[in-house]
């Protein structure tokens, strides 16, 4: 079983609000992933939250995920993770999807290609690319699950990524929509107006 785990704590600076809450064809960034991972036969899905993690409950469809609230966001996205991580754990999924609330334009599709191409070749990390350029999201082998948990705060989970690279398989993605991080004011109005979506 593969688990999805959207990350969805931070606290939106560059953006001015709460990306979660950002609406693209009518669904807001977070219900768009949580749809698309169900619909991509992914049934367990945590998301992480954090700042304002009350508002976004209240705005938010969450009946069919389960929410984990990060007290300590303000730490980072290390310490998101890891509250997911924590809370798989009787779970044992055999890997997680890694999703960032920013990075909305993530078809069911590619997330049915990505497990797909994990339950084939069980690698420790499984990353897109389009163009040659990486993408989002990962997927990350449960057997990196002890050093992600064990990194301190102040550390990156490439840090654990990286060591991995020689084993990781790369998977070629036609939709550029992995690409697409929508991180400031600037980025939401071009995904608006360019309509970047592959179908």
């Amino acid at each position: 079983m593969i688990a999805g785990l959207i990350l969805a704590a931070g606290e939106s600076r560059r953006m001015g609000s709460d990306k979660a809450l950002l609406v693209y064809r009518g669904r807001t960034f977070l219900e768009t992933l949580i749809a698309n991972l169900h619909d991509a036969g992914i049934e367990s899905v945590i998301v992480v939250l954090g700042h304002h993690g009350e508002a976004i409950r209240t705005a938010v469809d969450l009946a069919r995920v389960r929410v984990v609230e990060n007290h300590d966001y303000r730490q980072g996205q290390t310490s998101s993770l890891q509250a997911g991580l924590a809370a798989l754990a009787g779970e044992s999924p055999e890997a997680v999807i890694l999703c960032l609330v920013d990075h909305p334009v993530i078809t069911s599709e590619v997330f049915r290609t990505l497990t797909e191409h994990f339950e084939r070749a069980r690698p420790p990390v499984l990353i897109p690319t389009h163009e040659g350029e990486h993408g989002h999201p990962i997927v990350i082998s449960q057997a990196l699950f002890p050093e992600l948990l064990a990194l301190p705060l102040d550390a990156a989970a490439n840090t654990v990524i990286r060591k991995y690279r020689a084993a990781t398989v790369f998977v070629e993605i036609a939709d550029s929509g992995i690409l697409i991080d929508v991180d400031d004011p600037e980025a939401y109005t071009r995904l608006v107006e360019e309509n970047k979506i592959v179908e």
